[in-house]
């Protein structure tokens, strides 16, 4: 806040929207709704072999595993890595403002 007939030079909302859109990924077309998707793989990490179910780490799988499939014992070995598949990259941030320069 400035003194008498003191203008600021950035308000608190505008530094704040500035940072929003640099950091955010959002727009960019077609690309940039596929790349919040998380491309190829998906945000989740590993496959339940079973029922092909979703979960981010091995633990939330055994945690699936044990609710969904009790019968069957819990291999970890069996659960399909999406992210290792393609290659370890789920996002290129095409949304995201200053990422591809």
């Amino acid at each position: 806040m400035g003194g008498k007939a003191k203008p600021t030079k950035h308000t608190a909302k505008e530094v704040a929207a500035k940072i929003a859109a640099a950091t955010q990924n959002k727009a960019g077309g077609k690309a940039g709704q596929a790349d919040r998707l998380g491309g190829i793989a998906g945000h989740a990490k590993y496959e339940c072999h079973i029922c092909k179910s979703l979960a981010p780490g091995l633990k939330t799988m055994q945690i699936h595993h044990e609710s969904k499939h009790p019968s069957m014992p819990w291999d970890p070995e069996k659960c399909t890595n999406k992210h290792e598949l393609t290659g370890g990259v789920t996002t290129q941030g095409v949304g995201v403002r200053g990422s591809k320069r």
